[in-house]
């Protein structure tokens, strides 16, 4: 792959197979880091593959997990757990909470990471967009269709560039003080969702056509929709990043959002055969217009 650097030894292999594991058993790693873990099951499979074959286990959460609806509006490490909206943010619960089970029981090195809404070059963080092909919404946007903001746009929202993220991110590597502890690694930037997308549309050059409809109503019409808005995007969140900056000095997120998205659309017009379409979420945000207005 173009994006592992020169030098780099990959082992190719399924982390669920057993083989697959035994070769990795043939190693020891300073630092193992699973993105990719999203159920308690996988996450005991990373136990039974990495338990002193590792100096540190890094596993990467969500912001997700903080309670919901929010008790406090400044969002810390130590808000309440719980997200009964959402099976995907009670999975990474469960996750964490088998992995600190195992750190008190036995001294499993692991550190815990909850990354709230971060993009890079490749993405577009707007509350509806299409996941798989981000573009969909610029082009929406210049054929001047209305482009749907959850509720009245005002709720406040945290979007991190992950040049930022990786600064804290890389700080936490090979810490022994981090085993047991979590952090959240985010933008101290708050916005609401009404200017996150004006700004989405200033970086492509146009005035987004936004229309505003309530999160109960599309989480109706599109029930694959339910979990993200009514367990996360829905509540206004701000980050108090103070533990963060207590373990990794002199981290300060730098990226404006206007200038992360800004590079962005740089990147995108730049790689024409990244512009591609989801016709399907196209038709899918037309939909719930169609319900709403029938209404």
């Amino acid at each position: 792959s173009a994006l592992v650097p020169k030098g780099v030894r990959v082992i190719v292999g399924d982390i669920h197979n057993p083989e697959s594991r035994a070769i990795l058993r043939q190693h020891h790693f300073d630092v193992v880091v699973n993105w990719v873990a999203f159920t308690p099951d996988q996450v005991q499979n990373d136990i039974d593959a990495f338990e002193n074959y590792t100096d540190q286990y890094i596993f990467i959460s969500s912001a997700s997990v903080y309670q919901k609806p929010i008790g406090h509006y400044l969002v810390t490490e130590s808000t309440p757990l719980k997200n009964p909206y959402w099976r995907y943010a009670r999975q990474k619960i469960e996750a964490e909470q088998l992995l600190m089970d195992r750190y008190r029981n036995t001294g499993f090195p692991v550190t815990i990471v909850r990354p709230s809404h971060t993009y890079g070059d490749a993405t577009i963080p707007a509350s509806l967009n299409s996941h798989k092909l981000p573009w969909s919404i610029i082009d929406r946007m210049r054929r001047k269709k209305p482009i749907i903001v959850h509720g009245d746009g005002s709720s406040l929202w945290t979007v991190t560039h992950n040049t930022d993220f990786a600064l804290a991110f890389l700080g936490l590597l090979g810490q022994p003080s981090s085993f047991g502890h979590a952090f959240h690694i985010t933008s101290d930037e708050v916005l609401t969702w009404n200017q996150i997308h004006q700004m989405i549309g200033h970086a492509a050059g146009i005035q987004p056509h936004l229309m505003h409809i309530a999160s109960d109503f599309i989480a109706e019409v599109i029930p694959t929709r339910a979990g993200g808005l009514l367990g996360d995007k829905v509540h206004s969140v701000v980050f108090d990043n103070t533990k963060i900056k207590r373990w990794v000095p002199g981290y300060r997120a730098t990226v404006s959002f206007a200038e992360g998205i800004r590079r962005t659309l740089q990147w995108f017009e730049a790689h024409p055969d990244q512009r591609l379409l989801d016709a399907e979420w196209d038709a899918e945000m037309d939909r719930v217009i169609s319900a709403y207005t029938k209404v």
